[in-house]
């Protein structure tokens, strides 16, 4: 078999929908779920929404969204997502213990060939595979934010995944476009261990009164050809997010540049999460 059947996505936030659609683009008959019914409806709609942009920027045609939309199936379980399916890639909230009390749900219903991908930023693959049966299923893929616009995947190899797992879920990204990268299971992998060093520096001048948030950003964008400035990027991911990231690389690695900054932990406090909540370092409510 070329390529898996079935693919389900668990979680129907902005990176499981950006996950399903690009699984669905690619042609994948792909399962999305959320516990949240409004998340999922919410999501299942965002999709149809990006599609048609697409066809308006001339990116896709009519017949491609159609297509897309054919493979591409809402579900109100858990087990319908991974009934089948051939790969699973679970996008949930960044919390070990949740991470792993699903990984052993969807186990304890699939048999030992599906493979179990986890879209995690910076959590360790191998402390979420440790209490899965057959952990040398278990992977890490990781997709950026927006993945139908980054094509970067890096592929997480865990202490117990075999090469053929590691191959097949690589085959799978660059049949959705992607461009593959492996890491060995480390802390922030490669790209979030760079991504949120470079972020927590930015936040440190804004701190620090060196320049304007936009101006930092363009010091990126101009001078070392970043798509996106790492204060703008630190407002599309989500505050509160990178602040957790960057909590648990300083506390599993000790290094000084991952001490978080205490602008970022006083934004945070107050709500200023970013674009989702309006305003962070940009306004967004515009």
């Amino acid at each position: 078999m070329s390529r898996p059947a079935q693919i389900g996505v668990i979680g129907a936030g902005q990176m499981g929908r950006g996950i399903a659609y690009v699984s669905a683009l690619s042609g994948f008959d792909t399962r999305l779920f959320d516990p949240d019914r409004a998340t999922l409806k919410e999501a299942l709609s965002g999709i149809e929404q990006t599609l048609e942009k697409g066809i308006q920027l001339g990116k896709i045609s009519d017949a491609e969204k159609a297509k897309t939309l054919e493979h591409l199936t809402g579900v109100a379980t858990v087990e319908q997502a991974v009934t089948d399916a051939d790969l699973v890639i679970e996008a949930i909230p960044e919390d070990l213990s949740l991470k792993k009390d699903l990984f052993i749900r969807i186990a304890a219903v699939t048999p030992q060939e599906t493979i179990l991908a986890s879209n995690t930023s910076s959590l360790s693959i191998s402390q979420i595979a440790s209490d899965v049966p057959n952990p040398e299923r278990v992977v890490g893929m990781h997709f950026f934010n927006p993945p139908h616009i980054v094509k970067l995947l890096e592929v997480i190899r865990g202490d117990c995944s075999v090469e053929a797992v590691i191959g097949r879920v690589s085959q799978i990204g660059r049949q959705m476009g992607r461009e593959v990268v492996v890491i060995n299971d480390s802390p922030g992998f490669a790209s979030s261990r760079l991504g949120i060093a470079l972020g927590m520096e930015a936040i440190r001048m804004v701190e620090q009164g060196v320049a304007s948030p936009a101006d930092i950003d363009a010091a990126m964008v101009h001078g070392y050809r970043h798509p996106v400035g790492p204060l703008r990027l630190t407002d599309m991911v989500g505050l509160d997010i990178r602040l957790a990231i960057t909590r648990y690389l300083h506390q599993t690695l000790g290094e000084p540049q991952f001490r978080p900054p205490q602008l970022l932990e006083d934004m945070v406090q107050n709500g200023l999460l970013g674009k989702k909540s309006g305003q962070g370092f940009y306004c967004w409510s515009k």
